[in-house]
């Protein structure tokens, strides 16, 4: 009986380590440029330390820098001190406190919605919510960029799934005409796009949208507290909110916490409350989580001053990476891809910046094409000009090094 357990695992433990993702990362770790699971002991600002050294943080989604505020960490500790450390069940179930339904009427208000709904991790909204909403004969349609969460979600999806170029409006058009009219068809994009750090043309979906007879679900997880009237987000920006039927947010980013909602017409959100399994079927956000979030919107919504110096700080790097010459594409927000083109390459920069003292975060394939590699460069706005300038000048002299820039 053992004998044969130990069998089948070797089997499995073959076949596992001759994958094409392991065996790079092994390749990665042989030559010492591997540049995940950096463990960091300390609080998540500007400035982390790592190994005992201090670097500094240009890899975080923490946009408004509000992981480190007093009153996000008072209101956490102040939470689990009234209702303990966890809710041990769903939402569903015994898991909903007074606290998550205070805060989705909030989030609600705050998107302009009709209502909303907590879940765990933006990841278990955009995979409970696409997997759910459309049935066997309807249609999502999505950009080839989405985050991996849409896609997740799409896949447990029985409706047929049609894919258009990124940003690709003409194709996104295409594809809407091969659906059939009298069926429901939900086009799902980013706001911001997480690795490019572009912006959905969320005007011209909306249009296709209408004229279609399709529905728009916008992933806000990167513009909410970076886009928008005091961060309300891309819809906002656009002016385009009345016209998206779903807006989903995460806490992981602007919201300093770790958590996720999507808000749209009650109805919609009802039926996401009986149907949407990973919401049923997951143990509800912690009360320290939800504190948290709800007193950085607090924040957010008073204390605008963080936005505008996110902003500036953005124009700033934008303008400056462009006339280093380096590749950012279409970039118009804080995350700023720094195009490398070459898996090993990328790899190798990354721990050369590190060692240069500063912390950005890789993407190579299979996340991207492998000719689409880069460094993910994000600001916060508790960053101050002098960390960007010492940044910006160390990947200048990297760049050059390795014949990036002239």
């Amino acid at each position: 009986m053992y004998k044969y357990l130990d069998n089948k695992m070797k089997l499995l433990q073959n076949r596992l380590a001759k994958s094409d993702l392991l065996q790079r990362a092994n390749h990665a770790k042989a030559t010492g440029i591997y540049p995940y699971f950096r463990e960091i002991e300390s609080e998540q600002d500007t400035e982390v330390m790592i190994s005992g050294k201090k670097v500094l943080m240009f890899g975080s989604n923490a946009y408004l820098g509000l992981l480190n505020h007093p009153k996000v960490k008072e209101a956490a500790i102040k939470a689990t001190q009234k209702y303990g450390t966890g809710c041990a069940g769903s939402r569903y179930l015994n898991g909903t406190l007074d606290l998550h339904t205070k805060l989705e009427k909030r989030l609600a208000g705050f998107v302009g919605k009709d209502d909303a709904i907590i879940y765990s991790t933006g990841f278990q909204v955009n995979l409970g919510a696409v997997s759910c909403l459309t049935g066997r004969e309807d249609y999502i349609l999505w950009d080839e960029l989405d985050h991996a969460s849409i896609i997740e979600g799409h896949r447990l999806s029985f409706s047929t799934k049609l894919k258009f170029k990124h940003n690709d409006m003409a194709g996104l058009e295409k594809q809407l005409q091969r659906c059939n009219a009298d069926k429901v068809k939900l086009i799902v994009v980013d706001g911001v796009f997480s690795m490019e750090g572009d912006v959905a043309d969320l005007p011209e979906i909306v249009r296709l949208a209408g004229k279609y007879d399709a529905s728009v679900m916008v992933d806000e997880a990167h513009g909410i507290g970076v886009f928008g009237k005091q961060g309300r987000g891309t819809c906002d920006h656009f002016g385009v909110t009345d016209d998206i039927d779903l807006i989903m947010g995460t806490f992981s980013k602007s919201l300093a916490s770790i958590g996720g909602f999507v808000a749209a017409d009650k109805v919609v959100i009802d039926y996401l409350r009986h149907h949407s399994r990973s919401y049923i079927f997951s143990a509800s956000i912690t009360p320290a989580a939800t504190a948290a979030a709800d007193a950085a919107l607090d924040i957010m919504i008073n204390e605008p001053e963080r936005l505008e110096h996110l902003w500036e700080l953005t124009h700033y790097a934008l303008e400056g990476f462009r006339q280093m010459g380096c590749e950012i594409g279409q970039a118009l927000s804080p995350i700023i891809p720094l195009f490398i083109r070459d898996n090993d390459l990328t790899f190798l920069i990354v721990r050369e910046l590190f060692d240069a003292g500063i912390f950005v975060n890789p993407v190579v394939s299979p996340a991207v094409a492998p000719q689409d590699t880069l460094i993910r460069f994000s600001l916060m706005a508790t960053h101050t000009r002098e960390q960007l300038d010492y940044a910006m000048e160390a990947i200048r002299k990297l760049f050059r090094k390795h014949h990036l820039v002239s």
